[in-house]
């Protein structure tokens, strides 16, 4: 869409493409984190020759500082605000891992067929070719009879069946569905955290949506972001790949449904925690966004749809109070004026300074008794403040 040109294509191996996704995507200890590789996107996109720092795409382009200050403090915000989405979902539901869901269903036995060995009604289901049951003439059954009877996959062999991972690939084949693992560093297979919903796939709708508000435009500079993953040089957890593959996105809504699916690819997540997480990250990146922007100017985002009204755009800060005797009001005029109650309706006495260098107002006010407070503008907003 940017040149006008074709995109060129790039044939690689399936399971290369996965193994390079699950591995640049991971994001797991000892690395940026799934919201400190936006901000690696972020720097890439800063650093292309193509890219023009001007906010939302319009106006005069920002000198370096000023870009930095402003990029870094909205995508951050951003990913604050996913973080608290996503990890309050993930403490409420408390749900399962697929390691986890995988050899405990296994554990079972099969539930497709009464008459078949090592039945149970709340067993994993059968699959020909990938979930089948343990013969007497199999493989995993001649050396060890006790396995005849269990469930085997064939996946990804896993861990063990590596002994240099600078030589070495496990491959695929069948093993035995109590030996399962994802395709995840053997440090760090399950993170210690619910599944759903999936913190990758929060964060990364988020900061795209954020990454296209931002610039302005919803496509990398010059129509293409690139990752190139050398042969045999790029995978960590074994060898490969083994061809070059160059990870390609044409939008930053590209890159985030990429990394989402490696969660899936990878294992750890099953698509039950993935949509719910990027239709979370769009509200969260698009609110944060709006909520970020007057900081910076007297206007609404442009990519609101909404009216210049700096008023309904205040906030307060802190809130809640802890050991403070004053409150910060953003986005104010020296006609503003505010009155704080408590929860009986009674009035607090209360001193009102206005900034207009910051268009700020300081409210101070004696030592309160812990509780909810109401502050009301006489523009019609109103907050409630809180007091530890």
């Amino acid at each position: 869409p940017i040149t006008k040109e074709s995109y060129q294509p790039q044939i690689v191996p399936r399971g290369d493409y996965t193994r390079v996704l699950a591995e640049f995507w991971a994001d797991g200890p000892h690395s940026e984190t799934p919201p400190g590789h936006w901000f690696t996107i972020l720097n890439y996109v800063n650093d292309h020759s193509l890219f023009e720092k001007k906010l939302e795409g319009e106006g005069e382009t920002l000198n370096h500082l000023e870009w930095d200050v402003k990029s870094y403090f909205i995508l951050g915000g951003a990913m604050h605000d996913a973080a608290v989405a996503a990890w309050s979902i993930k403490g409420w539901y408390d749900y399962i891992r697929p390691i986890s869901a995988i050899r405990y269903l296994a554990d079972l036995g099969q539930s497709s067929d009464a008459s078949l060995p090592n039945y149970h009604p709340n067993g994993i289901l059968l699959e020909p070719g990938y979930i089948e049951l343990v013969n007497e003439n199999d493989p995993l059954a001649i050396r060890n009879p006790e396995n005849v009877g269990k469930i085997k996959l064939f996946t990804w062999r896993g861990h063990k069946a590596i002994g240099d991972t600078s030589t070495d690939q496990a491959g695929v084949g069948w093993i035995l569905a109590e030996n399962w693992w994802p395709y995840q560093r053997p440090s760090f297979v399950t993170p210690p955290f619910a599944g759903f919903v999936s913190g990758h796939s929060t964060f990364s709708r988020a900061a795209a949506e954020v990454m296209t508000l931002l610039t302005g435009d919803a496509f990398f500079p010059g129509g293409i972001g690139e990752f190139k993953a050398k042969k045999n040089e790029f995978l960590v957890f074994e060898e490969g790949p083994s061809v070059d593959v160059t990870l390609q996105w044409a939008t930053y809504r590209d890159a985030s449904d990429q990394c989402s699916l490696s969660r899936i690819w990878g294992g750890i997540h099953p698509p039950a925690d993935d949509i719910p997480g990027r239709l979370i990250g769009v509200k969260v990146g698009v609110e944060a966004f709006n909520y970020a922007v007057p900081y910076f100017t007297k206007k609404l985002s442009l990519s609101s749809g909404v009216e210049n009204n700096i008023q309904n755009k205040s906030i307060i800060f802190p809130n809640p109070v802890v050991k403070s005797n004053e409150i910060i009001i953003t986005n104010t005029t020296m006609e503003d004026t505010f009155s704080l109650y408590d929860i009986n309706g009674r009035i607090i006495q209360i001193q009102q300074y206005f900034a207009q260098s910051l268009q700020r107002t300081i409210i101070k006010f004696q030592s309160l008794a812990a509780g909810i407070y109401v502050l009301k503008s006489t523009n019609g907003t109103s907050w409630r403040l809180i007091i530890q």
